[in-house]
């Protein structure tokens, strides 16, 4: 948004946020936030964030898993093990609105940095918002989780894959992104009702939580069928025709969501006779009787180029693409007419999706930080003298890139 004095602001101007986080959830949660305007200032200690060293790939010495989840923000290095540098936190959270961390459940109470004995009384507009694998409460409470843990324990890896090759990982960690995406949400929920209350409050986010949350529809297919699912490859389990097909040049995808769309790609296909198929008349019809379906699809999809069959399906309003690999995404005409990828100097990235009207994102504001990159000018921002701060290096409270 550009306002009436030819300046651009964006959609979270104002809003100052500490991240306390490590690894992916907190990290993404906290980069959708600064790639909206907000202020984020990267609490890390002397060893940094641990998937800085998550790789190859390297840049500066610094690991992909790292840089596309941390751009657009300020790193401070802060020994959290001593009592001053517990403190300093305290004097950070003077100037914040939210506050994210994904410590082990129970650190920050046991840090006297609790939100119910300590923050809440503190700073009552504050919003802490915590990440954990399993939450406080229940069997599970205050265990340590990683995504792929998580997908194991939630069902979702029992889904993936093929019926005759066991359960599978999903290839990227959907369980520490989408939690990383629920708690944004969460969080710009709280900063909605705050402007009516004029109070913060505390966000229990945790990975198995969200992972259940992600299982749609076989957790609805559960609900009503009392059967847990099981892989079915790249076909739908509710919806056909819904999968994987070779053509003639290359494979590709299609999703047929309803009738009118089976019969469009049916004339495509010049296969006009399986519109009036009692096997296919509905969508229901076309699950029981996905094999034969499948057969008919397949041969006729022999004869095609792939790539053109499916820009024809396209035009004519039928769901379906070529499958391809990253380099190919990545540098195909439509992600670059939506903007989908940043960059500056040498930092390379996947913009964020989200796209106002008005509202801009700050693009790279800051390439992500080296550890400490920032520490003496976030200390002086919060009132320190030189001296102060020379005197935090020396006791190596705090430190410098």
């Amino acid at each position: 948004m550009i306002n009436q004095n030819n300046i651009i602001t964006h959609a979270l101007d104002g809003i100052k946020v500490l991240d306390l986080t490590r690894v992916l959830g907190g990290p993404y949660c906290t980069q959708i936030l600064a790639d909206h305007g907000a202020e984020v200032i990267k609490v890390e200690s002397k060893l940094g964030d641990e998937v800085r060293g998550w790789g190859p790939p390297f840049i500066n010495e610094m690991a992909s898993y790292f840089i596309n989840v941390n751009r657009n923000k300020k790193s401070i290095a802060i020994d959290l093990t001593k009592q001053s540098g517990k403190n300093l936190i305290l004097e950070l959270l003077k100037s914040s609105d939210i506050v994210i961390e994904n410590f082990k459940t129970g650190t920050m109470e046991k840090w006297k940095l609790g939100y119910e004995d300590v923050l809440k009384k503190k700073f009552p507009k504050l919003i802490h918002c915590r990440i954990s694998g399993f939450g406080a409460t229940g069997p599970l409470g205050g265990a340590p989780g990683y995504d792929a843990i998580v997908q194991a324990m939630t069902g979702m890896m029992s889904i993936n894959g093929h019926a005759d090759g066991g359960d599978v990982r999903v290839g990227a960690p959907v369980v520490d992104m989408g939690t990383g995406l629920y708690a944004t949400i969460g969080i710009l929920m709280a900063i909605q009702e705050r402007n009516k209350s004029g109070l913060g409050q505390f966000l229990d986010m945790s990975l198995y939580d969200s992972a259940l949350a992600l299982m749609h529809p076989h957790t609805g297919n559960y609900f009503l069928s009392s059967k847990p699912g099981k892989a079915t490859g790249n076909a739908h389990p509710n919806i056909a025709p819904y999968d994987k097909f070779k053509t003639a040049t290359n494979e590709i995808f299609m999703g047929i969501g309803n009738d009118a769309g089976f019969a469009r790609l049916c004339k495509a296909l010049n296969l006009d006779h399986l519109i009036t198929d009692e096997r296919f008349l509905s969508n229901g019809d076309r699950v029981e009787n996905r094999v034969a379906l499948t057969k008919y699809l397949e041969d006729a999809l022999s004869d095609v180029d792939g790539v053109e069959f499916s820009e024809k399906l396209l035009a004519a309003g039928i769901p379906a693409g070529p499958v391809r690999n990253i380099e190919e995404a990545i540098k195909h005409p439509q992600t670059q007419e939506r903007e989908m990828t940043i960059s500056k100097d040498d930092y390379k990235g996947v913009s964020s999706p989200i796209k106002f009207s008005r509202s801009q994102s700050v693009g790279v504001k800051h390439k992500p930080p080296f550890i400490g990159q920032h520490t003496k000018e976030i200390l002086m921002e919060a009132g320190y003298s030189e001296d102060a701060i020379n005197e935090l290096l020396s006791e190596e409270i705090v430190f410098q890139n």
